[in-house]
């Protein structure tokens, strides 16, 4: 068994609750701009931190008009918006309790939710997500952000509420202690039913107040984030607390398609995402280049940019690696900075591995990821790197106050105040993931002496094979996607003599491709041929490389389509449903066996 703990250094009074940053910064600093909407025609707009709190004030009056008493939970179905985070605020000021909810989900994992947290009232984007809470049968008030006809959700809210005094929001507000419930976040059940996590005010407070110290170059006074993840996950639920807390401005993005122009208009001082995201902006970037016939130049940049950042880590890059490090800024670099605003000073990623080959590659390029650990269940970070403190291809130390330690058999547990409390009315998943103060995380991993934490696999996802050896896929599945031809990955074999894979084909990619190789575009995905299997058995090829003969992929099958979230082989987060995927593509699993 190793440990390592570091000292804590923020604290959480009992009386202290989320909603009070909306108020004392609106009172203490009444210039700083909390929020930057974007209207129709693509302008942001200001709004202010007296605006920001005046306008939560008025919703939460709603709200309480509206029913909405001390505990209660108000469920939100939305995309990644300005309102989302009114609301969200407007809820805890009330009160209440918000349980997020996809915007993906299905009606099916919707009335489960609704079911299973017993919330009074939903608060959903559109018509359609209206028509999928009818489809539930749920007996829950329905209030449309943008309805068909009629008043949005924000202003018939306020509307509702005008006869609320502001006290009496501001009596409600105070009222809410630290140790009461803040939000029921699902988890996305990959392994099974989404279990509702119990976060509290001081576990979120306690989360934001360490995030801001291990990130003081970002989020700060006069920094901006721009955030197009989910809210519904509790990574982008952190970081709009963490920003409104620390005075940051923040941007919302609802259609990850207009991403890049957003971006640019934006232009964020840091950035918030998940792997699958810098994977995109890596294999976009690389792809375009082979496609416009300047590969060459892009490969040695991106081997230029990873051995630049190596070196960093062993005594700082020789003279002649510096120059040519410093002709591929100007020829590259600082192209890819551009399209992400020219603003960014670093990025942070979690929800699931990045990869060493990522890590060095965007720090090579002047975008240092801090990549981080954590689970729904631990407030989202719990391990964390940061600008004085990184190992690449480790997901870094402890956050001030937290400690982890890594079992017998390998599994990581995790122990402080942002572990959460436990799983809403399941009093025997509670017991099983937590234990004398320390949560089970179902993850494997390992510590080294300075206390730095690597993932090595999930405890669920290990492979034994039919000869006895134990495999984690996660490896070798991060090195596939390194390929810009490949999209999503699955590593199999378990009770199997040996390790296969099954592999989707990028559809942004795959036209350049077929075009390069003098092939017929929109036939879909031509599986068998051999110009493609031969590409993807280099990217096998390099993959096997990471690990010993017995783990190595002997096999592999091309899939003529992407794993997705419409299909359910994926979470919103681009996690992969294992168990979705081994039952869609049982067949093609079973032919590489036959």
């Amino acid at each position: 068994m190793r440990e390592y703990s570091v000292p804590a250094t923020v604290t959480v009074g009992d009386e202290e609750n989320l909603v009070d940053a909306v108020y004392d910064t609106a009172s203490s600093h009444p210039s700083t701009v909390s929020y930057r909407r974007q209207g129709a025609d693509g302008v942001w707009t200001d709004v202010t931190a007296p605006e920001f709190a005046e306008q939560v004030t008025a919703v939460a009056g709603g709200l309480i008009a509206a029913g909405v008493g001390a505990g209660d939970r108000v469920a939100l179905l939305s995309r990644t918006r300005y309102e989302w985070s009114l609301l969200d605020y407007a809820i805890l000021a009330a009160g209440g309790v918000t349980v997020p909810i996809y915007e993906t989900s299905s009606a099916e994992q919707i009335s489960w939710i609704l079911a299973d947290s017993a919330a009074k009232i939903i608060v959903v984007e559109n018509a359609k997500h209206e028509a999928l809470v009818a489809e539930t049968g749920a007996d829950v008030r329905v209030i449309t952000i943008e309805p068909a006809s009629g008043e949005g959700a924000i202003a018939a809210l306020t509307a509702g509420g005008a006869d609320v005094p502001a006290e009496e929001v501001h009596a409600r507000r105070r009222a809410v202690r630290a140790d009461d419930l803040a939000t029921l976040i699902y988890t996305s059940g990959t392994t099974g039913r989404p279990k509702g996590c119990e976060l509290t005010h001081r576990n979120l407070l306690t989360e934001c107040r360490a995030a801001g110290e291990a990130f003081p170059e970002l989020l700060t006074d006069g920094g901006s984030v721009l955030l197009f993840l989910p809210m519904a996950h509790v990574f982008g639920k952190v970081i709009q607390c963490g920003a409104t807390y620390t005075r940051t401005t923040v941007g919302h993005t609802p259609d990850v398609k207009n991403l890049v122009p957003d971006l640019g208009s934006f232009r964020p001082t840091f950035l918030l995402a998940a792997p699958r995201v810098f994977e995109k902006v890596y294999n976009s970037a690389r792809q375009r280049a082979h496609d416009d016939g300047k590969g060459r130049i892009f490969d040695a940049a991106a081997d230029t940019a990873i051995a630049w950042s190596k070196a960093q880590d062993t005594g700082g890059p020789g003279l002649a690696l510096r120059a040519k490090h410093a002709l591929f800024d100007r020829l590259v670099y600082g192209k890819l900075r551009a399209v992400v605003g020219g603003q960014v000073r670093a990025a942070v990623s979690g929800s699931a591995p990045l990869g060493a080959r990522l890590g060095h590659f965007f720090r090579g390029v002047g975008i240092p990821i801090l990549e981080g650990y954590g689970l729904t269940e631990t407030s989202a970070g719990i391990t964390v790197n940061t600008l004085e403190a990184t190992r690449i291809g480790t997901v870094g130390r402890p956050m001030p106050g937290h400690a982890v330690r890594i079992a017998d058999d390998g599994e990581i547990m995790l122990s402080g105040p942002i572990v959460f409390r436990g799983y809403w009315k399941n009093e025997a998943a509670t017991k099983e993931a937590l234990e004398d103060g320390w949560f089970h995380s179902g993850d494997i991993g390992e510590l080294d002496d300075a206390g730095f934490l690597t993932i090595t696999g999930r405890k669920k996802e290990i492979i034994v094979t039919a000869g006895g050896k134990n495999v984690a896929p996660a490896v070798l599945e991060d090195r596939l996607r390194a390929h810009p031809l490949i999209s999503q990955c699955m590593v199999v074999g378990d009770q199997q003599p040996f390790i296969g894979a099954l592999v989707t084909i990028d559809p942004e990619a795959l036209p350049g491709w077929l075009e390069r190789h003098g092939k017929t575009a929109g036939g879909g995905v031509p599986t068998e041929d051999p110009e493609l299997v031969a590409e993807i058995q280099l990217a096998v090829d390099e993959a096997n490389k990471a690990v010993s003969r017995a783990e190595q992929i002997r096999k592999f099958r091309i899939l003529p389509v992407d794993f997705t979230e419409a299909g359910g082989e994926v979470t919103p987060t681009m996690k992969v449903k294992r168990q979705v995927v081994a039952k869609t593509y049982a067949s093609d699993i079973a032919a590489i066996y036959s």
